[in-house]
């Protein structure tokens, strides 16, 4: 546990400034943080990567994750879209499988794009998210570690029934509940001294959902840890695991938000 906290942390001492300064440097800090996170995945599937198949995929995964700001001087520079980037990643991915004899299979390659989008895809709206503001950062990162705590606290203490045992054993229902409760407990404080949502009403609303969609996104990551056999997604993080194991949530509820064009 004492391990855990100290992670926590220094973590925090670290992500916490990049998000405050925004910018390139937090850009730059989200295609590094996005690249460890790719790397943790193909490992999965042990696709390496700094092989040619990783390397593709990585090059899917760092369009995907241009700023909209960027797109204009640098895709129009080169004439193409973000579509027709990741078109022609998937044509030369299955153009692989045939030069190197189905060593690296279609299977391979589907495995590698939906890498990159899942990994790609949430980091984008992270960047995406900070350009509108920090305080919306804020309030996913709130909503994401007050139901991660409350469903554990709560699940550790009343937690009877199991969530999704085939999936991931520990979660309970009640856990799920108290996950719930607890972020929209504190999103309305939040909102109390940073108003983002027109009404509370809203916020409530928007606050559930997120929570709930955070939550599902924890269970995908569990899922594809279960299936691919894996303890945690990596090492990097001491008592937490992987960049997946600590982002999944995030993956899954900042882009639930720009779709519900934030909270308000």
């Amino acid at each position: 546990m004492k391990q855990r906290i100290l992670t926590a942390i220094v973590a925090f001492a670290l992500f916490v400034p990049l998000v405050i300064v925004g910018g390139l440097p937090f850009t730059i800090a989200v295609y590094l943080i996005a690249t460890v996170g790719l790397y943790e995945l193909l490992r999965m599937r042990d696709i390496h990567l700094l092989s040619v198949e990783g390397l593709l995929a990585w090059v899917a995964l760092a369009v995907l994750l241009m700023p909209a700001a960027w797109e204009g001087n640098v895709l129009q520079a080169l004439g193409y879209t973000k579509i027709e980037m990741a078109f022609a990643t998937v044509l030369i991915l299955l153009t692989y499988t045939v030069i190197v004899k189905n060593r690296f299979t279609f299977d391979h390659a589907a495995f590698a794009v939906l890498a990159a989008l899942y990994v790609g895809i949430g980091f984008y709206y992270l960047i995406e998210t900070r350009l509108y503001g920090i305080e919306y950062v804020v309030y996913a990162l709130l909503v994401i570690w007050t139901t991660d705590s409350g469903a554990y606290f709560v699940g550790r203490k009343i937690g009877k029934r199991k969530l999704w045992p085939e999936i991931s054993p520990n979660k309970t229902v009640e856990g799920f509940v108290g996950g719930v409760v607890l972020a929209v407990v504190f999103a309305l404080v939040f909102q109390y001294f940073y108003p983002i949502a027109s009404t509370y009403t809203i916020l409530i609303a928007v606050t559930i959902v997120a929570s709930i969609v955070g939550q599902m996104g924890d269970l995908v990551e569990s899922a594809l840890k279960r299936h691919y056999a894996v303890k945690d997604s990596g090492k990097l993080l001491p008592g937490h695991g992987g960049i997946l194991d600590r982002f999944d949530s995030l993956l899954f509820v900042l882009p639930l938000l720009h779709f519900l064009h934030f909270v308000g």
